[in-house]
């Protein structure tokens, strides 16, 4: 294995002898990085800002990959291991100087401990001999600089505490070369110059160590402007008395120091935050830095006491805690600096008067101390950056409402609102838990309302527990007013609005503008094209970034269509709703409102159109204005139309119901159009019926007699869909009534034609292939509108009449259309109706090709319920030609797909043949439990073919089971219930008794 050098030029010794570096700049600085952090990982970003400092190329990952690659190559043994968080170079202390020259120093530290300086200082010369010279001198890496810097503060100490041990055990002659050295390299290096004070009294040299105070003195007092350190005083003051000056053994009674406030008594949750951030600030060797950020009221700083308070242990010196007022009035830094000094026991003339002189002499109070510095609402990455210590051992945790994305190297941990069960847990805590349980319901009202952000919790739970009589419904209603949600959420000094308007306040004018325009957004998950929409400005992304800076608005990632999202909180919502309510005219709310709610418009219509149109109901062209968005974008977000709708699906439900809140009913409908071309395809029917019943009772309380029923109407098809099949026809029949008093004759052919679909259903043929045929004649649209769909119930309609000739044209024609329009769905489907007939017709070799050619073009498309319906029929093509694990594979493919898309009529059927195969198998005991749950939703349906088809099957249960009496039964009433030249049912009923014979062997 080689040894590795970085203190001094980067060397690779190789045996026996041979040293190397690797070729190119970029391998070189690759290898420093991994060795400056030996056997700890470095994460990717910090490796690709050491290697391309201004812009990294676009292959910055493969090329990364390949220096590794070529190192590993070069030098054999060389372990580098690729970990989640980046690179980790492995490596033995005796292997790489650095840890070789940590591992004696420690040992000289422990030496001296234990009383032995002699020993310690054999450790520490040994620790010193690694080095050869500047730490990696001759490669220069900026991301490096302070690395190298603290490794050459980590020297000049051991040399110290060297010197230390060395004067201990009476080696003053000795030293005093060496120190005027490194006096002269260090010259305001204030223990340098006191150490060689002491070997020039020791060696009877009184006059050149009061000159070495007096030139120390100077110095300070020239470039700093403070006066020597106590402990040069106290040496200065021993020489002057003619006594000997040794160092003081005794500690200084400022350490440990404790100034964290007390802890939380009633801290609900954060185990997982707190645990993240104990880890942070545990991990690596130099001065781990951790940043709390998140919304106003999110438990910033409450988080970072009670995670200082668990890690006292780990920092046996002390914690400082300084607060910033970054949000408020940002203190002055040389204020700060002097109360931290005044803590550390600096005081009086030795605080010097200049903020880097300060800072100074605070890093050097904390020098190789363990304290953890907790830094109280940071105002800027500068206010910041000043009050890091300078040495390992000590670590940082800092809040801010801004992410102090300037702050290099520290991590940060954004601070989301409690889960629901640790806002109930806090509710508990404040209010009592009895309460609480007793009034769930509305304590979950309560935490909804307040976001479960922590503050705003905190001010209602104190509410209640001043009021221990006030129900918490009571409280609940008056915080579900949006108008007067932040005047309700305000108690003694705490309140909700003042918290926000804090961070308002300090944005610049564009910010605050963009702000109240993301407030106009009711949803609190945003696009980032619905955002500059809204801010429409040409600095639209700077204010952007000032949002998320100021913890704001909070960008949530990447969406499948590639654009980012954004979060707002609710309660910073409303705050920015009030504010555009005060500041701004209705007509300019409205103008942006109207801008955005367009380009969603739009972005559906465009969507709609690439979707394989399933939903039974018109896609009106009228009110679609032109799209406001770029043509570039709108061709990204919708290259696949299904993934855009199913990220904005949430938004697009909501912003029906805002529609409707602000009177655009008819902008409203033109959305839920087309978004139902999404939902109907996926059978989201909840979302669908949601949407069109707010629709509808917005329509109805402003006397829209139109909109009323078309939303009734896609009411109604839910219920068909869902196996309702007598209130879906009474539903059809009164919709059709209204239309045609409007004079919709559009939407009335669309009704109709669902109309005779459900009549097939029910089993009454004549009424259904009446509705078809009107249905036909209203439509003016042959290829894609109801007389398509019309054409498929007129083919469904005259199976049941033993018409199957005059079906076969039907469907002929229909396949003739799809195969013009070159739509794969109308396609597969127009092969699944002739697949049918042509079964009817005794064709079964064709109609066996015909429905596999159907799967095979449904398969490449999104209309899965059309691909359960081909399924069901091929399965029962299957069973006609007598392959039994064809037919209940298929079968059972069908069911998955219909069970997942809660298609109820045709599970059941599909589990009915599935039922039937069993019975062949030898279960009939197992069939006939879930063939009479079958039949009695059948019956709750009113479909009588259905629930023939299923008295039928159990009847063939029964015999084999040996119940005669049932099997009769069973068999009288289905006998009641055929329809005389039903051709579908008589052909259906035969293929399903055939999987109720037994398996040929």
């Amino acid at each position: 294995m080689p040894r590795f050098g970085v203190l001094g030029p980067l060397t690779i010794e190789s045996p026996p002898g041979r040293r190397t570096t690797p070729r190119g700049d970029h391998q070189r600085a690759l290898l420093a990085v991994l060795l400056l952090n030996a056997n700890s990982s470095v994460t990717v970003d910090a490796l690709v800002e050491t290697l391309w400092p201004e812009t990294p190329p676009k292959s910055y990952s493969s090329n990364l990959h390949t220096y590794v690659s070529r190192l590993r190559a070069r030098f054999e043994g060389l372990e580098i291991e690729r970990d989640p968080r980046g690179y980790r170079l492995v490596v033995e202390p005796g292997e790489l100087d650095l840890l070789s020259f940590r591992a004696a120093a420690a040992a000289g530290k422990a030496a001296a401990r234990a009383g032995d300086p002699v020993a310690a200082a054999g450790h520490y010369r040994r620790a010193l001999a690694e080095w050869r010279g500047p730490v990696l001198s001759g490669l220069h890496v900026p991301r490096l600089d302070a690395d190298v810097a603290r490794l050459e503060s980590e020297r000049l100490a051991a040399f110290e505490d060297c010197v230390d041990a060395e004067l201990s055990d009476g080696r003053h002659g000795e030293l005093t070369g060496e120190l005027q050295a490194m006096i002269t390299e260090h010259p305001l290096r204030e223990r340098l110059a006191a150490q060689l004070m002491i070997a020039l009294h020791r060696a009877g040299r009184q006059a050149d160590s009061l000159a070495v105070h007096r030139d120390l003195r100077a110095t300070l007092v020239e470039e700093l402007g403070v006066e020597p350190g106590a402990e040069v005083r106290r040496v200065h003051a021993a020489v002057l008395r003619g006594e000997d000056p040794a160092p003081s053994t005794k500690a200084s009674p400022i350490f440990p120091i404790c100034q964290l406030p007390p802890d939380i008594a009633d801290l609900a949750g954060r185990e997982h935050e707190i645990a993240k951030l104990s880890g942070l600030l545990g991990e690596g060797t130099g001065v781990p830095v951790a940043v709390i950020t998140g919304e106003p009221g999110a438990g910033k700083s409450t988080l970072a006491v009670s995670t200082a308070h668990r890690l006292r242990r780990s920092f046996s010196d002390g914690q400082l805690f300084v607060p910033l007022a970054g949000a408020s009035d940002p203190r002055e830094l040389a204020d700060v600096l002097g109360d931290l000094l005044r803590a550390l026991g600096v005081t009086g003339p030795a605080i010097p008067d200049d903020v880097e002189a300060r800072a100074a002499v605070y890093r050097g109070r904390l020098a190789d101390r363990r304290v953890l510095v907790v830094l109280d609402d940071a105002a800027s990455p500068e206010q910041a950056r000043a009050l890091l210590p300078g040495t390992p051992g000590s670590a940082v945790l800092i809040t801010s409402r801004q992410r102090l994305s300037g702050l290099a190297g520290a991590s940060r941990l954004h601070l989301a609102p409690l889960s629901g069960a640790e806002a109930m847990t806090l509710l508990e805590r404040l209010a009592g838990p009895e309460r609480v349980d007793a009034e769930r319901a509305d304590a979950e009202r309560i935490a909804k309302a307040c976001g479960n952000l922590p503050l705003a919790l905190r001010i209602a739970g104190s509410r209640l527990a001043m009021r221990p009589g006030m129900p918490l419904g009571k409280l609940a209603g008056k915080l579900e007013d949006e108008v007067s949600r932040l005047d309700e959420l305000q108690v003694s000094d705490l309140q909700v609005r003042g918290s926000i308007a804090l961070s308002y306040q300090a944005l610049s004018p564009a910010a605050r503008r963009a702000f109240r325009l993301i407030g106009r957004c009711r949803t609190l998950d945003l696009p980032a094209w619905a955002v500059s929409t809204l801010i429409d400005d040409e600095d639209a992304d700077a204010a952007i970034d000032e949002l998320l800076e100021a913890s704001l608005l909070e960008a949530t990632g990447l969406d499948p269509t590639g654009e980012q999202r954004f979060r707002v909180h609710d309660l910073v919502r409303v705050f920015a709703t009030e504010l555009g309510r005060e500041l701004e005219t209705h007509a300019e709310r409205v103008a942006s409102v109207a801008k955005v709610s367009d380009a969603a418009l739009c972005l559906a219509d465009t969507a709609a159109r690439r979707l394989p149109r399933t939903v039974p109901m018109p896609l009106s062209d009228q009110d679609v204005p032109a799209q406001p968005l770029p043509g570039e974008l709108v061709e990204r977000l919708l290259r696949d139309p299904g993934a855009w709708f199913s990220v904005e699906r949430a938004n697009l439900v909501a912003a029906v119901s805002s529609l409707c809140a602000v009177g655009w009913r008819r902008k409203a409908l033109r959305v839920l159009e087309r978004l139902s071309a999404y939902l109907y395809l996926h059978s989201h029917y909840t979302d669908m019926r949601t949407a069109y019943e707010t629709l509808r009772d917005a329509a109805r309380e402003a006397g829209d007699r139109h909109i009323v029923v078309i939303a009734e109407a896609n009411l109604t098809v839910l219920l068909h869909a869902r196996g309702e099949y007598e209130r879906a026809v009474e539903g059809y029949r009164e919709c059709s009534k209204e239309l045609a008093a409007l004079g919709d004759s559009s939407a009335r052919a669309w009704v109709e034609t669902n109309l005779a679909r459900c009549l097939v259903g029910l089993g009454r043929a004549g009424e259904s292939l009446h509705a078809a045929t009107q249905a036909r004649e209203l439509s003016t649209v042959e290829e894609n509108g109801p007389g398509a769909y019309a054409r498929h119930a007129e083919s469904a309609a005259l199976h049941r009449l033993g018409k199957i000739t005059e079906a076969l044209e039907i469907d002929r024609r229909i396949l003739a259309l799809a195969l013009e329009c070159g739509d794969e769905r109308q396609l597969g489907v127009a092969l699944q109706g002739l697949s049918w007939s042509l079964m009817l017709d005794g064709r079964q070799e064709e109609a066996l090709e015909t429905i596999e050619e159907s799967v095979r073009v449904l398969r490449r498309t999104t209309a899965k319920s059309a691909l359960a319906k081909s399924l069901r029929t091929q399965g029962a093509i299957l069973a006609g030609a007598g392959q039994r694990v064809g037919a209940v594979r298929a079968y059972e493919n069908a069911r998955r797909l219909a069970g997942a898309l809660e298609e109820r009529p045709r599970e059941l059927s599909c589990t009915r043949a599935i039922a039937a195969s069993w019975i062949g198998d030898g279960r009939a005991d197992r069939a006939i439990p879930v063939l009479r749950r079958c039949l009695d939703e059948f019956r709750a349906m009113g479909g009588k073919p259905a629930t023939g088809l299923t008295l039928h099957v159990l009847r063939r249960a029964y015999e084999a089971v040996g119940e005669t009496k049932a099997a009769e039964a069973a068999g009288e009433e289905a006998k009641r219930l055929e329809v005389p030249h039903d051709a579908n049912a008589s052909t259906l009923v035969r293929l399903l008794l055939s999987l109720t014979e037994p398996a040929p062997a």
